[in-house]
């Protein structure tokens, strides 16, 4: 199997998608975060101590897909055109889960954007919980789906 960021030498490179047509590009990523349940009692009662845990985690993600080519070394720089970013209580875990739908129209997709929004925004359920309970896992960081479709002519 051929890696496309790889050139000749195996060195590592941006891949060129210059000559790609522009479509409309959309991702979603999901992914949880397991709690004890008296980490996730405080979250449900919104009385963290540093706030809003799931409005906060809503706001780095968004922000964590705008700023993905700054984290992702080869991924391309993209004007996003929409970021939702979704963080739920789930009992059952007990947890929070969070989910991350992204669009562009451009030549290259937006699945990292997706992933890294999920990502970052689970990674700030665990920092503002962290003082409840340090031993949280951050699991089933996931694809959902991606889809390219051409622009409406």
């Amino acid at each position: 199997m051929k890696l496309s960021h790889l050139d000749q030498a195996g060195r590592a490179r941006m891949v060129d998608v210059g000559d790609k047509p522009v479509s409309v590009r959309t991702a979603v990523a999901a992914g949880a975060i397991r709690m004890s349940s008296d980490a996730f009692q405080l979250v449900a009662d919104q009385t963290v101590a540093k706030g809003d845990v799931l409005a906060v985690s809503e706001v780095a993600g968004t922000l964590a897909a705008k700023r993905t080519a700054e984290l992702i070394p080869l991924c391309h720089p993209l004007g996003l055109d929409h970021v939702e970013v979704e963080a739920s209580l789930d009992a059952a875990l007990p947890g929070v889960r969070i989910r991350a739908a992204v669009k562009a129209v451009g030549r290259t997709g937006v699945e990292m954007e997706a992933l890294t929004a999920v990502s970052v925004g689970l990674l700030t359920v665990y920092d503002m919980v962290k003082s409840a309970d340090a031993a949280m896992v951050i699991a089933d960081v996931h694809l959902v789906e991606k889809q390219k479709a051409p622009l409406d002519t």
